[in-house]
C-alpha cells in the first residue's frame, strides 16, 4: 500500500512539475504581437492576445492636478483602431519591459513614449495583467498612465 501512495504521489508531482513553463521571452512577445497589431491597423491580430472582455484602465492627473482612472474596455480601443484615419499613424514606442511571473499569472511593466505622425504626444508607462487560459497566454487586463511632463522628449 505505501509503495502505491508513493507511486501515485511521484506520477502526480511529475504531471505538475512537467508542465511547460511560461517564460519571460514568451510574455513578452505577447505584448509584441499587441503592438504590431496596434500600429498596423491588425485589430484581428490584437484580439489573438487579449480575452475578450479585457479591462482598460488610465490613471492620469488633469492640469488642474485632479488625480482619476478612467475604465474603458477592449472593444472600444479596437474600434477606435480599425476606425483611425489611413493617414494617421500611431506608434507606441516601448523603452523597456520588466516581467513578474507566477503559475498562471503574469505581470509585464513597459514605460513608453507615445508619437502620432512622427510628433511627440506623450509618454507613460504600461502596466498588462497575463493569464493563462484554456486558449494560451492573454491579456486580461491593461492600465496605462499618460503624461506630457518629465518625459525623455523635453
Amino acid at each position: 500500500m505505501k509503495l502505491f501512495l508513493l507511486l501515485i504521489s511521484f506520477l502526480g508531482s511529475t504531471l505538475c512539475f512537467s508542465q511547460q513553463d511560461f517564460s519571460e521571452a514568451q510574455a513578452k512577445q505577447i505584448i509584441k504581437t499587441f503592438f504590431e497589431g496596434f500600429h498596423s491597423g491588425d485589430t484581428l491580430q490584437m484580439k489573438r492576445v487579449v480575452v475578450s472582455n479585457a479591462v482598460l484602465q488610465t490613471a492620469a492627473t488633469d492640469k488642474n492636478g485632479v488625480h482619476s482612472v478612467t475604465d474603458g474596455a477592449i472593444s472600444s480601443l479596437l474600434a477606435a483602431i480599425a476606425k483611425r484615419p489611413s493617414n494617421q499613424r500611431w506608434e507606441e514606442r516601448i523603452l523597456d519591459y520588466t516581467i513578474h511571473i507566477d503559475g498562471n499569472l503574469a505581470q509585464v511593466w513597459t514605460p513608453y513614449e507615445f508619437w502620432v505622425n512622427d510628433t511627440f504626444s506623450h509618454c507613460g508607462a504600461n502596466s498588462f495583467t497575463l493569464v493563462k487560459t484554456n486558449d494560451g497566454w492573454k491579456i486580461q487586463h491593461i492600465i496605462d498612465s499618460r503624461r506630457r511632463s518629465g518625459c525623455n522628449q523635453e
